[in-house]
């Protein structure tokens, strides 16, 4: 598991760290009963405290991505391939709601906001 932590993002460093565990365990490459690292060897490995990498921990127990047992470690849920669809398609559900947001804060209409998007689908199939 490599996580990068840049001073320059605006994102907090725990949300910086918490973004790239849940990105991994939501493409694969984090998979089902792999473990993760302690949160004390987390912490040291990037150099940030404790707190930070327990919180990132408690997050992702609380979005049930991970599972915690104590003196054993954490390790990467055995949710069913049906709940990690459906938290990627909650997450795809709330970046429309900010494209939504945005394109309405620009005056566009949802025709604009279509014909935006199905260039972007053409620009991308083409690749």
């Amino acid at each position: 598991m490599n996580i990068l932590i840049s001073n320059a993002s605006s994102d907090p460093i725990y949300m910086q760290i918490l973004t790239q565990i849940r990105q991994s365990i939501l493409s694969g490459e984090l998979v089902a009963g792999e473990s993760l690292p302690s949160i004390r060897q987390l912490a040291k490995d990037l150099q940030v405290s404790v707190i930070t990498t327990k919180r990132v921990y408690e997050e992702l127990e609380k979005e049930k991505l991970i599972d915690s047992v104590v003196g054993k470690g954490s390790f990467v849920s055995g949710a069913n391939q049906e709940f990690i669809r459906e938290q990627r398609l909650k997450r795809i559900e709330d970046k429309m709601l900010d494209i939504l947001r945005e394109s309405k804060e620009l005056g566009m209409s949802v025709q604009d906001v279509v014909k935006h998007f199905t260039l972007l689908v053409e620009e991308e199939e083409a690749r």
